[in-house]
């Protein structure tokens, strides 16, 4: 065993904090117990994060107490968007990301409500303290903007947008489209994908409805044309965009795409998971030319999430059958569901699940071997049935999480793809009054009431300093762990 100390030193003249949640010691050591209990569950348990009709992302501290908030409920996957809109014009990233400035320039690197932040890293921080994994959603995919005639990507690059027959940019459902065919728009966003993977500490990557995937009355643009002219001995595109060969070669050109970016992912990192949450197939082809059952049978994607957004039970279930059809293996196809919208597809108001459709999906997905399942979005858990639902018992607060959390995920879960492996270990946190773990001293002083009520922290040890006090924190790990 080898001795470890770390020494933490106060700012001069600032006011500083330390807490056992955000002064973590990210060191892998050798954790045994019921993450290799064989007897565990083993199943997806998934939260999509967005910056869209939610806070979480939006400061450290909501970031911290969300993390703890879905450990609490045994969720073991966060899917972050880290590629969205801003409303204004167009696409950015969530993250800082040198790939958009050396596209866009200085100004674009990050999503600008996020200015000075890195929320990604601090997922990354949080979430894997806990043992959950941690994987980019690139929400937007191709689509470069909403109702913004492509916002400031075609602004710069203008040759990059999707055209239909009539030379128009393809827009659908309000969604402004470019090439995914165009080698410089292939490049871009295989850039950005790479650069989550070989620059942040993440656990895989999530493709969805929008990735790999182009309008089907898309395809018509010079680059994308001029291709298919160069494999089809001059020929031009078949004006009709549904013809059966024009369909094939668009999706064929995707899939090889999504195919060259995997190879590239498990260059990096082998056990970096790529897993596609699409819309249901066979729609998903016929409409953005996404071709998921090659996708999984073919082993580009290692997990399938279709995207089983359906308003009833009624509706999910053969929805869910005629899903499962088109994968050769039932152990990687999980269920992607709708639990909460702030303006509804379906009816344009707020929507939650109701808790007889939650408990009867997630026992159907069981019953046919579909373990686990990604919930859009992480705002629903936190919900009160009874705002929702008249006939709910209005005298009890029970929530979205506390239902799971009493029934389907009242135990921790192992991951499908991480079942024989101590892939991420909880994070071991000292508290501050820990005498055998940690020395420190005198000047530490705990904060007024009043600030503490403005704070995050695990424990009653919370400490500031105005001088040059330090806490030295002491572990014993394995060697193997350093």
């Amino acid at each position: 065993m080898k001795h470890l100390s770390r020494t933490w030193h106060p700012a001069s003249q600032k006011l500083r904090r330390t807490s056992a949640l955000s002064l973590h010691l990210l060191i892998l050591f050798l954790v045994m117990g019921h993450y290799l209990n064989a007897a565990a569950p083993v199943e997806l348990r998934a939260a999509k994060i967005t910056n869209v009709d939610s806070d979480i992302m939006f400061s450290d501290r909501n970031i911290a107490k969300g993390m703890a908030y879905l450990d609490s409920i045994n969720i073991n996957t966060v899917l972050v968007c880290v590629w969205n809109s801003n409303g204004a014009n167009g696409d950015y990233t969530l993250y800082p990301s040198d790939v958009m400035q050396r596209y866009f320039g200085p100004s674009a690197n990050i999503h600008p409500a996020f200015s000075g932040r890195d929320p990604l890293r601090n997922i990354l921080v949080e979430a894997h303290a806990r043992g959950i994994e941690v994987m980019p959603w690139y929400e937007m995919g191709f689509s470069t903007s909403w109702s913004q005639q492509g916002g400031h990507i075609l602004s710069a690059y203008p040759d990059w947008a999707c055209k239909k027959s009539d030379g128009s940019l393809a827009v659908k459902n309000g969604f402004d489209w470019m090439s995914a065919i165009h080698p410089d728009v292939q490049d871009f966003i295989r850039a950005l994908t790479l650069e989550t993977c070989k620059y942040y500490d993440i656990d895989g990557i999530e493709y969805s409805d929008r990735i790999p995937a182009m309008p089907v009355e898309g395809g018509y643009e010079k680059a994308s044309a001029d291709l298919y002219k160069a494999e089809h001995d001059g020929a031009a595109p078949p004006s009709n965009y549904s013809d059966t060969g024009w369909l094939r070669w668009r999706a064929g050109k995707l899939t090889d795409w999504y195919r060259d970016v995997r190879d590239s992912i498990k260059a990096i990192d082998v056990d970096l998971h790529v897993s596609s949450s699409p819309s249901v197939y066979p729609w998903s082809y016929f409409n953005y030319l996404q071709d998921p059952k090659t996708w999984m049978n073919t082993g580009i994607c290692d997990d399938v999430i279709p995207q089983l957004y359906r308003k009833t039970y009624a509706e999910y279930e053969p929805t869910f059958f005629n899903s499962l059809l088109n994968y050769d293996d039932d152990a990687k196809v999980f269920g992607g569901v709708c639990l909460y919208q702030r303006y509804s597809d379906f009816t344009g108001e707020e929507y939650l699940m109701d808790p007889d459709y939650i408990m009867d999906f997630m026992q159907l997905n069981r019953t046919n071997g579909v373990m686990g399942e990604a919930w859009f979005f992480y705002e629903g858990f936190q919900k009160q049935f009874r705002d929702f639902f008249d006939d709910f018992d209005q005298s009890s607060a029970t929530t979205v999480g506390d239902t799971l959390r009493s029934t389907f995920y009242a135990e921790d879960a192992r991951l499908p793809h991480r079942a024989d492996m101590n892939w991420r270990p909880r994070t071991p946190f000292i508290e501050e009054n820990d005498s055998a773990g940690v020395q420190r001293t005198d000047g530490w002083t705990r904060p007024a009431a009043a600030h503490l009520s403005q704070m995050t922290y695990r424990g009653e040890n919370v400490l500031y300093s105005l001088g040059s006090d330090t806490i030295v924190y002491l572990a014993d790990l394995p060697e193997a762990a350093l």
